[in-house]
């Protein structure tokens, strides 16, 4: 996983108008400008808020990204609750749970 590679992106986004034309016009070459892996890129693409959480995202860049896609703010704290419960405990970044770690 190259989770700075996902936040890079993500931390361009939000605060790039040109990327985030990019994003709406041709997401595809905007995401191969990055290193991602496929799940990386789909859960940008989706956009998949819980993955994005649970591969570790920082949740300041993550919730402007959130917001970005359309997401209220009871949606984007669900989208996360529910990537736990998808996808499992946060694997890298400031909220790697215990679980993970082991």
């Amino acid at each position: 996983m190259s989770l700075y590679a996902v936040q890079k992106l993500i931390y361009q986004l939000n605060r790039d108008p040109a990327v985030r034309e990019q994003l709406q016009r041709d997401i595809d070459t905007l995401l191969g400008q990055y290193e991602l892996t496929d799940e990386e890129r789909n859960a940008i693409r989706d956009p998949d808020i819980g993955l994005l959480y649970v591969m570790g995202v920082n949740g300041q860049l993550l919730m402007h990204y959130a917001a970005l896609r359309g997401f209220e703010w009871s949606a984007y704290i669900e989208a996360m609750r529910e990537g736990e419960r998808k996808y499992g405990p946060v694997r890298a970044g400031l909220y790697t749970s215990a679980q993970s770690r082991s």
